[in-house]
């Protein structure tokens, strides 16, 4: 009998860290997620107290002197609905992204960030463009491209899921509203395909392996 439970446990345990490892996975990435959203969230509030001041240093296209707003767009936003209306994608989106580890989702965030953000300087209308809606269509971008390369069960399941709900922001690439950066949305897609190409093969087999446990959050 003792001899039987032992070989139980024996085959219990390899089973036991794999529960183990997906719920810490799931714990970083929502983690990574939460500590940009509070981010967004702390410049927000700032911006809010200031009288929108910092939307100064959002990108206005082919200024010189606007060319720091590549680094700063995303945390920027026109009003409190507008921080309220990218809170939850950003945090949703992020964290699918994050559940690759914390490092690889500061790669492709920072990608995002910055290749999106000089597209829009370079080919964006002569207006402030300021928001995080331009990262969340680079994670939305990333989530399907990756389910597209890899046509791995989990991330199709992802893909699917982010499609089925968030599915019609596809349209927001589309031009519409002046007040709305449809070429955020554009490029930041584009930016997000561009990251799941460039990531596909080597850091995200890497990323999705395992949990990154040396890596802090």
């Amino acid at each position: 009998m003792l001899s039987t439970s032992l070989s139980w446990w024996r085959a219990a345990l390899p089973h036991l860290g794999d529960v183990r490892s997906f719920f810490h996975n799931w714990i970083v990435g929502l983690q990574c997620a939460s500590w940009l959203l509070l981010l967004t969230w702390c410049v927000g509030i700032i911006n809010h107290l200031n009288g929108y001041a910092l939307n100064e240093f959002g990108i206005y296209p082919r200024h010189t002197d606007a060319l720091v707003g590549v680094f700063t767009w995303v945390l920027l936003h026109g009003n409190m609905q507008h921080l309220v209306m990218n809170s939850t994608p950003l945090l949703v989106l992020g964290f699918f992204v994050a559940l690759r580890g914390p490092w690889l989702f500061l790669k492709i965030t920072v990608l995002v960030w910055v290749l999106a953000g000089l597209a829009v300087w370079v080919l964006g209308r002569p207006a402030f463009h300021i928001g995080a809606s331009g990262l969340v269509f680079g994670y939305f971008g990333f989530i399907i491209a990756i389910a597209m390369y890899k046509r791995s069960i989990p991330d199709l399941v992802v893909a699917t899921g982010v499609i089925f709900y968030y599915g019609g922001m596809i349209f927001g690439v589309l031009p519409g509203e002046d007040f709305v950066s449809w070429e955020a949305h554009l490029f930041g897609l584009l930016a997000g395909v561009f990251a799941a190409r460039l990531f596909s093969t080597s850091w995200v087999d890497s990323g999705t392996r395992r949990p990154d446990r040396s890596q802090g959050v």
